[in-house]
């Protein structure tokens, strides 16, 4: 990857997390899940995937379904960047006026189907890779977990399918910032040693940083990683990247955050110097 390559999506990355961060008021949104993610999807949507505004009945696009779905708002961030929808739509957060809520819904341009309920995505991502398969298609079909997501036994239900039946159009991302909603993974359900779980299930597995964006090219460029098994990605990510006031805290994981603060936590974005935060946090038992 060039260094002005690197730097376009570095610099769209930015402006996705200044999105997310506007969209931490007001209601508030899962802010930190968001952050961990942005680079993910300004990759995929920006350098990978044949997913555009003018092409989004097209039968021979790429699909990408996101599993954990409230990291909505860096997806949101992202279709603002990339002209899937108008900027001004994300001023109606929470409104009953709009579907710009706290997780996707079908009727945001871009948005292959609703999520919420976790684990439920691998399954719908799998069906559609198998109808592409049918088809004759080639179609690329992305679907992203996150981390805490893989305890629902209906993600690994899929997997078994999946490699039965031989699936390689079919990649699995976990986000995997090492939280589940206020708790960290490994004090919850341990995870670790995660690649080779998937790979008892009969996939083929890379782990990358999925915040370099190099490493993100080198793996996603590979796919599939076998011509009988569906792929997995296991990408590292820190919650809350990009504002050092929240990176890597279980309790800032849905922040509703005041206007004043949210002005402070845009210039953190850009200087790396953490704000003092004095609202509440949430905790989710």
């Amino acid at each position: 990857m060039t260094n002005t390559k690197r730097q376009e999506l570095s610099d769209r990355a930015l402006k996705v997390r200044e999105h997310i961060v506007r969209l931490s008021t007001n209601g508030g949104c899962f802010t930190g899940a968001s952050l961990s993610c942005a680079d993910l999807l300004v990759y995929l949507y920006s350098d990978f995937l044949n997913v555009r505004p003018d092409n989004l009945t097209d039968p021979t696009r790429d699909y990408l379904f996101l599993s954990k779905g409230h990291d909505v708002p860096a997806l949101y961030g992202t279709f603002v960047e990339l002209g899937f929808i108008d900027k001004a739509r994300l001023d109606h957060h929470l409104s009953t006026d709009d579907h710009i809520y706290w997780h996707p819904n079908r009727n945001v341009p871009g948005v292959e189907f609703h999520s919420g309920s976790l684990g439920h995505l691998p399954g719908v991502a799998l069906g559609v890779a198998m109808d592409c398969r049918m088809r004759g298609q080639d179609n690329k079909v992305i679907v992203i977990t996150g981390d805490g997501e893989l305890n629902e036994g209906t993600v690994w239900e899929s997997l078994l399918v999946a490699s039965a039946h031989q699936v390689n159009n079919l990649t699995l991302v976990v986000d995997r910032n090492h939280f589940q909603a206020n708790v960290a993974t490994e004090d919850l359900i341990p995870l670790e040693p995660l690649a080779p779980k998937f790979e008892a299930f009969g996939c083929e597995v890379r782990r990358i940083d999925g915040h370099d964006f190099a490493q993100l090219e080198e793996a996603f460029s590979a796919l599939p990683f076998s011509d009988t098994k569906p792929s997995v990605i296991i990408c590292d990510t820190v919650r809350g990247r990009g504002l050092p006031s929240i990176e890597a805290r279980a309790d800032r994981w849905f922040c509703n955050f005041s206007a004043d603060e949210v002005t402070e936590l845009l210039k953190e974005l850009h200087s790396q110097e953490a704000t003092k935060l004095t609202s509440e946090t949430l905790t989710v038992r």
